[in-house]
């Protein structure tokens, strides 16, 4: 029996030039035209970065949880907010973006299950450039580089299975249920304070620590913390973990999206 995941990611690897022009597309309709162009997806998160150290570290003066990986609070966070960046604009995007495509759905046979998967692959763009940023930041700041660094492309990779997994749920959703999208906003506000960016696991009360524990978002981020602050080994458990999570999700979405596909044309 073959999975439809699988059947989704030959189907793309097959059809490679028709996603290399929807990344083109995606990432020009974004940024060309503009004057900063492409900074604009750095500088919005960099801004974002600089509120939360000005209003935790310079006035609620957040001490740095005892026992991580660095110090410098700026960089944790920056570290940290990395991982949910790219997942959450992943799925967040990915919610209208069936509707949004509607004319290329309803009109030819449209392969629509690469349209989240150029949604993930220009987002990871702008995640490269912030993952360097980091890398000389923590050069500058922390005075090393942490070789385990490139390692961070197989966590890249489980992310964009389970944030591709996702969106494909929920842009299938979307196209039947037009309130899907901002119930997806809503879930990845709730998400993001249940993601251990600002805290770690042992900060968050006992009866609640289960939600960090299913959090596969929590695994992504403990390991960007590791691998672009410190020189620890990977955690093969962790990594385990977050590969199961993704795996299962992308699979998951890939049977519900095919499902739901066959009715594209008849409600759009």
């Amino acid at each position: 029996m073959r999975i439809p995941g699988s059947l989704f990611l030959r189907n793309i690897i097959e059809r490679h030039d028709l996603l290399f022009q929807f990344v083109r597309r995606d990432f020009e309709r974004r940024f060309v035209g503009s004057a900063a162009g492409w900074l604009w997806g750095v500088i919005h998160p960099l801004v974002l970065l600089l509120s939360w150290t000005f209003v935790f570290q310079w006035c609620l003066k957040v001490p740095v949880p005892h026992g991580e990986v660095t110090n410098n609070y700026t960089m944790l966070l920056f570290a940290s907010y990395l991982p949910w960046m790219l997942f959450q604009e992943t799925v967040s995007r990915s919610a209208n973006s069936i509707v949004e495509n509607s004319n290329l759905i309803t009109k030819t046979m449209f392969p629509s299950e690469i349209i989240p998967v150029a949604i993930f692959l220009s987002s990871l763009i702008n995640h490269l450039i912030a993952v360097g940023l980091v890398i000389v930041a923590a050069f500058v700041f922390l005075g090393h580089v942490a070789a385990m660094a490139v390692l961070l492309p197989f966590y890249m990779f489980l992310i964009g299975l389970f944030a591709i997994g996702i969106g494909w749920i929920v842009a299938a959703l979307q196209v039947y249920l037009r309130d899907t999208a901002q119930v997806v906003l809503v879930a990845l506000t709730l998400w993001f304070w249940v993601t251990p960016i600002f805290i770690t696991e042992e900060q968050v009360p006992e009866g609640l620590r289960f939600l960090v524990r299913a959090n596969p978002l929590a695994y992504a981020v403990r390991a960007y913390r590791d691998r672009l602050l410190s020189f620890r080994l990977p955690n093969l458990e962790d990594f385990a973990i977050l590969a199961a999570y993704a795996l299962a999700t992308f699979v998951a979405g890939g049977l519900f999206f095919r499902h739901l596909k066959r009715g594209f044309a008849d409600v759009l």
